[in-house]
């Protein structure tokens, strides 16, 4: 199958893949520049920059392609108005917003002409979101990594969301090749988002060691944590991992006030740093369900064309 382009607004992808906006910092600027390069829509992940390193990335990814750049960036951080904002003012194409949900962000981006793309996991907030001008909206479904809001496949979901609501559907969770696209466009889906593919490219920020041990897990290490967002988070076990599960993580004892609200239990910007710096000890790796189906480490113009290689083949 020819893959087909995927519209939003008066933005056009000549190929229907955004890659997520994995934080903190493992889509950064030359990630997002690359998968735009190649017809897709790059992200860079907001959540736990400063005002001025967003600005930074955004502006570096212009110098590195004239592809579609956006930000994604969670509801529940602190700072969520501020970064898309910031966003806005430097002229980012679209904003994805996710671990959770605001009605504010609409408002912002129908002053600016900037499309609005919630990550949404129910036909209830689909239809809330086209409703409010949402440009856009993601589904995300239990395969995916990182935040999640529903227990039920993505799979599962997109047909009802697609009949709900006449906007573009961009499925996530569980996407990892060519023939996986097929299987949701053919749902009703616009497009897919992919985030671990992603997390295990050459340009992706994470350290060597982050993205070797991805490679390493099995099946039977993804796990769900309890978020301090108030949300359930799927991650790789590891040594940190296994104390969140067993409840005696260690309390924050300093508080950044990075987060709207937060439980406490852990310091989520913390153990998401040490991971992305290849910590795989004491850090949170976040990753999708499917994670041990990535057998190596490519360039994102290499796995674009296994991708596209992929569709073709199904009829």
């Amino acid at each position: 199958m020819k893959l087909p382009e995927l519209r939003i607004g008066q933005l056009v992808a000549k190929v229907p893949v955004m890659q997520g906006g994995m934080a903190i910092r493992l889509s950064t600027a030359r990630l997002a520049a690359a998968v735009a390069s190649q017809g897709g829509i790059g992200l860079i992940a907001a959540s736990g920059m400063t005002f001025d390193e967003l600005r930074y990335e955004i502006r570096l990814a212009r110098s590195l392609t004239k592809g579609i750049i956006g930000i994604n960036a969670m509801v529940a951080a602190r700072e969520f108005a501020g970064l898309v904002k910031t966003a806005i003012e430097e002229g980012i194409d679209l904003v994805v917003a996710g671990a959770g949900f605001s009605r504010d962000m609409f408002g912002l981006g129908h002053e600016s002409g900037t499309p609005i793309v919630p990550i949404v996991s129910s036909v209830k907030l689909a239809k809330i979101s086209q409703k409010l001008g949402a440009a856009a909206i993601v589904v995300e479904g239990k395969e995916a990594g990182g935040h999640l809001g529903t227990d039920l496949s993505m799979r599962e979901i997109i047909p009802d969301i697609c009949k709900a609501v006449n906007i573009p559907v961009i499925a996530a969770g569980g996407v990892m090749n060519g023939a996986d696209i097929v299987d949701v466009l053919k749902l009703g889906a616009s497009g897919v988002q992919m985030g671990t593919r992603f997390a295990a490219s050459e340009e992706s920020n994470a350290a060597p060691a982050l993205k070797e041990f991805y490679l390493k897990a099995k099946p039977e290490d993804v796990v769900l944590i309890d978020s301090p967002v108030g949300l359930p988070g799927r991650a790789v076990r590891n040594p940190f991992a296994a104390r969140l599960l067993a409840g005696d993580a260690p309390a924050p004892t300093t508080c950044d006030a990075c987060l709207k609200h937060c439980k406490r239990n852990f310091c989520i910007i913390r153990a998401l740093i040490r991971a992305q710096q290849g910590d795989v000890e004491s850090g949170l790796v976040f990753t999708g369900e499917y994670i041990h189906k990535i057998e190596e480490i490519l360039p994102v113009k290499e796995i674009f064309e296994r991708l596209l290689r992929e569709a073709e083949a199904v009829n």
